[in-house]
């Protein structure tokens, strides 16, 4: 009798087993990786866009009714530590795609992994041009507008200014390199009398903001393009403020209108830099009004760009799944192709013939208010109006 009692428990146990096991089988499981220990003022804010996205989607009943997990890792800032957290969510885990990354050189590790792998992978942040082209792969798509289009859009307001000679502030790794560059060629074909007068390349993260001040100083440029972001940013402002470097000269600068890195400035922010960013505050559509409302409503907080830039990956990754029907690799490779969506920025559409998306930035100027930065005079700049012709792009990106 107890040997009896002792295998119909057994067997309860495991059908009771094979039915928890079914019912977590029906759960699409998404990765995710980012620099969360390392860039927390950005990372923060995406992991709670991305966090509100997944509420709604699972609210409004998932993924062709089943319900969306995402496992997220932390990549410490390293290449390596990113593909490894790859390959464990994929092996171990068995997501159906990978999303994230903030550093442009991991999102490159990470994309070069996808294309080894045979994986899903949508680019969250890293800026790089070389993520669609140069170094571009069939299964590798991008959220953020890349450096050639957000140097396009500085471009146009910085080609208009008198300032003939131009120095540049900029991290010496893949992003800082790769928007200098892109800048630099796009502003020779408005303005062929420019002359760079001098270069400074930081290490990101570390940057001696004193000698790098001086150095620009001493090259008297009647313009800056300035790439730092985060606290090497707040170095370079505090220093340059000090040594009255931005007096009388203009500054062009990337990113620098972003919530998480104008706020960290406060009444140190100097006033007139044409910069991309966020001005959340005088965003005034119903598709940012919807989010706001959400994200306020969840967080008691105001949104950074990485709160949307989370939110919408998460937004696109559901999308592309929900259109394949499966998350087979090469289904969900042929419905991103040209796949619309909405955004709280508007629609966007992810480009068939490299993968980016038309996401655009808003453009504008620093100023302050009430003892903090802000970004004025901000219009909003459609991805699609800043891309290269097909015929370019064709030339750029390799043939998967």
């Amino acid at each position: 009798m107890r040997a009896r009692n002792y295998f119909v428990g057994a067997a309860f146990a495991l059908l009771a087993a094979g039915i928890g096991h079914s019912a977590l089988a029906q759960d699409i499981k998404i990765g995710e990786i980012n620099s969360y220990s390392l860039l927390p003022s950005f990372t923060e804010p995406y992991r709670k866009g991305w966090q509100l996205a997944v509420g709604e989607i699972n609210a409004s009943g998932g993924i062709n009714g089943k319900k969306l997990v995402v496992i997220s890792k932390d990549d410490g800032g390293k290449p390596a530590d990113a593909q490894t957290a790859a390959n464990e969510l994929v092996s171990s885990e068995g997501v159906a795609m990978l999303t994230g990354t903030f550093l442009s050189n991991i999102g490159l590790a990470v994309s070069d992994f996808a294309n080894q792998k045979k994986v899903f992978f949508l680019a969250a942040e890293p800026l790089t041009d070389a993520v669609t082209w140069s170094k571009g792969n069939k299964y590798t798509f991008r959220l953020r507008p890349s450096n050639y289009m957000q140097a396009a859009m500085l471009v146009e307001a910085a080609s208009k200014l008198p300032a003939k000679r131009w120095a540049t502030i900029a991290p010496n790794y893949e992003y800082g390199q790769s928007a200098v560059a892109v800048f630099k060629k796009l502003m020779a074909e408005k303005r062929p009398d420019i002359q760079w007068v001098d270069e400074q390349w930081p290490p990101q993260g570390k940057i001696d903001a004193g000698p790098v001040v001086q150095a620009v100083a001493q090259a008297n440029p009647e313009a800056i393009l300035n790439v730092t972001f985060g606290p090497d940013l707040v170095k370079l402002v505090r220093e340059g403020n000090t040594r009255g470097l931005f007096k009388g000269r203009e500054v062009v600068s990337f990113l620098t209108g972003e919530p998480e890195y104008l706020d960290p400035l406060k009444d140190e922010t100097p006033e007139g830099w044409i910069v991309t960013g966020y001005p959340w505050y005088s965003i005034k559509t119903p598709e940012h009004d919807a989010f706001l409302k959400a994200y306020q409503a969840k967080y008691n907080d105001y949104p950074r760009l990485g709160s949307i830039v989370g939110y919408q990956t998460i937004k696109a990754a559901a999308a592309i799944i929900a259109k394949a029907g499966s998350t087979d690799t090469d289904k969900m490779i042929a419905a991103a192709e040209g796949i619309s969506m909405p955004s709280p920025f508007g629609e966007i559409t992810f480009r068939k013939i490299d993968h980016q998306s038309t996401l655009g930035a808003f453009v504008g100027k620093t100023a302050q208010k009430d003892g903090k930065g802000v970004m004025v005079d901000a219009s909003y700049k459609k991805g699609a109006d800043y891309l290269p012709s097909d015929a370019e792009v064709a030339k750029l990106r390799p043939k998967d």
